[in-house]
């Protein structure tokens, strides 16, 4: 027993010095990308594995159909990174082999298909997320995902907080015996601080007033109660902005109350807080295949689709059916982040009248619906249109 109870210690000890130097990181911040001195702007593509490759090529498709005038005049280059597979990641047992995280490195920002992510029980061993690597790699410390649906009032803005919480030392807790597990959560106060700054920031220039803050800190004292005080000390710098304190576990039963959903605004959370609650809301909106997800750091940026893999879809061979309408919402995110502020708007239009509206092809996910391929040429079909915008205002 005595053995056990040091070799936790050692555990505990080297996670906590680990920590330690990373907020000394956390310290010398360096300063925003500017994406109009860029010449050429990279996007990087990346596959991923299950329906990831499917979907990306339809992504592949449109980004090329939107951006066709940049790409000729090498203003924008697209560029593809592969090996980011489960059966690579497998081979070499990592969550990113260091050959592809060069190649992602030299891209200025990333268009990312699912990653699927071994769990205990399956063929793959015991390797961490991609994604979870990818954000602290690249320090994309801010998840951004935006909801709506304009018949019930709904118009939120999740910021999720990305390098920290449960999912930073999510592989490395420790089975003391084998009777007891102890896992770690970890939340600093510069982690902290930058992701709340930037829901309040994102409040201040849309004319938002209030910002909801997620947390468990009535239980969770310490790091909840971290973050929740941060929340506290940055909304006296807003004084226009209201902050909004709600717990995890009541927030989840809010976000589906027809008298409450219009009055939310914009949500800052923890990691894992953030996970649950915008899977939620995206399933509120239609689904998690049709929402989209940006991981915002100040050197790099990756916009992603929020759903995984399917594997289930792959081996029943439907991948062909799968839905790219999350990785499309993403294309909007992205371009919007870069400062393609028209070419996002048509986009985003454009899947409005193709998913919400006009619905003329729909994806069941099976042979009963439209394939993917054939929804991202509905979507092409409808950016040709010369009445798009009448159209859009039309329905909307």
């Amino acid at each position: 027993m005595s053995d056990n109870i040091e070799k936790a210690k050692q555990h505990f000890d080297a996670l906590i010095k680990q920590q330690l130097e990373r907020v000394e990181k956390l310290k010398a911040e360096v300063d925003w990308i500017d994406y109009s001195k860029l010449n050429p702007l990279i996007i990087g593509i990346i596959g991923g594995d299950g329906i990831g490759p499917e979907i990306s090529k339809h992504a592949h498709m449109i980004l090329r159909f939107l951006l066709k005038d940049e790409i000729e005049k090498s203003g924008i280059i697209l560029r593809d990174i592969n090996g980011l597979t489960i059966e690579n990641r497998a081979k070499v047992n990592k969550a990113v082999p260091l050959e592809v995280l060069e190649e992602i490195k030299k891209c200025h920002v990333l268009l990312k298909g699912p990653t699927t992510t071994p769990r205990k029980g399956d063929k793959w061993p015991n390797i961490e997320s991609a994604n979870v690597a990818l954000r602290r790699a690249l320090d994309l410390f801010a998840n951004v995902r935006p909801i709506q649906i304009p018949e019930k009032e709904i118009n939120w803005i999740f910021f999720r907080e990305n390098t920290e919480g449960t999912y930073l030392l999510g592989s490395k807790g420790i089975n003391v015996t084998e009777n007891l597990s102890i896992d770690f959560k970890v939340i600093t106060s510069q982690g902290a601080h930058r992701i709340i700054e930037l829901a309040f920031e994102y409040a201040h220039k849309n004319g938002i007033n209030k910002v909801s803050v997620v947390t468990k800190a009535n239980v969770v004292k310490a790091t909840d109660g971290k973050f929740l005080a941060i929340a506290q000390q940055v909304a006296d710098k807003y004084p226009d902005i209201e902050l909004d304190d709600w717990y995890i576990d009541i927030i989840t039963a809010k976000l589906i109350d027809p008298l409450r959903q219009s009055k939310f605004k914009i949500f800052v959370a923890p990691n894992l807080y953030g996970d649950i609650i915008t899977d939620e809301a995206a399933q509120i909106q239609g689904g998690v295949g049709t929402a989209g997800s940006a991981n915002i750091g100040k050197r790099y940026a990756m916009f992603e689709a929020i759903h995984g893999s399917a594997p289930r879809m792959i081996d029943e061979g439907r991948e062909k059916y799968a839905d790219p309408s999350s990785l499309l919402r993403a294309i909007v995110m992205m371009l919007e982040h870069v400062g393609y502020i028209d070419k996002a708007r048509k986009l985003e239009k454009a899947l409005d009248i193709c998913t919400l509206y006009e619905k003329k092809i729909i994806i069941t996910g099976r042979s009963d619906g439209a394939t993917g391929k054939e929804f991202a040429e509905y979507v092409i079909n409808t950016l040709k249109k010369p009445s798009l915008e009448t159209l859009w205002n039309f329905f909307h």
